[in-house]
């Protein structure tokens, strides 16, 4: 279903969005499989939800405008690279649903302390801009986030519904 431009700059309409998919699908939220892991693929563009070891759905994303290395610093644009948790979920944010990442990690911390620089934060699992600035192309085509993981809005309900929070996610480069 495509919405008309204006229905997509609406306040609270991811969440509107979200609460529809989810009556249009009689499916209980206990029939979908749960992840107890996600495993981000920062080059191959992939995220996979895990359960008992096994990939049972892969997802295609797109990552921080510079997403060679790891995030070292706020505002470097990157991606981080370690293990953390999903430990917050956000269904009125700027983007269609997101998913707090437990970044920046103690070790985070004290690297950027001892090179002098905030390690920066908000980082998040999350579906397209809720008022896009680029062609919808450019988001399936483009690493475009400040950081961030970022997949399409129908996958962000997939796992918004296949994940729980402190799930472990490791982001691997």
């Amino acid at each position: 279903m495509t919405l008309p431009r204006q229905a997509t700059q609406l306040p609270g309409l991811a969440t509107l969005l979200a609460s529809l998919c989810l009556l249009a699908f009689p499916a209980a939220a206990g029939d979908f499989p749960m992840a107890d892991k996600v495993i981000v693929e920062k080059d191959n563009r992939k995220l996979h939800l895990l359960r008992n070891g096994e990939v049972f759905r892969t997802f295609d994303v797109a990552l921080g405008v510079a997403p060679i290395g790891t995030k070292e610093r706020e505002g470097d644009q990157r991606t981080p690279e370690g293990r953390y948790l999903l430990d917050d979920r956000n269904p009125d944010s700027d983007f269609f649903l997101s998913i707090h990442i437990s970044y920046p990690s103690a070790a985070d911390r004290a690297n950027a302390r001892r090179n002098g620089y905030d390690p920066g934060g908000a980082i998040m699992i999350h579906g397209q801009p809720n008022v896009p600035t680029y062609s919808a192309a450019y988001y399936r085509q483009e690493d475009w986030t400040n950081g961030c993981i970022a997949v399409s809005n129908s996958d962000m309900i997939d796992i918004w519904l296949m994940t729980g929070n402190d799930v472990q996610i490791e982001i691997r480069p």
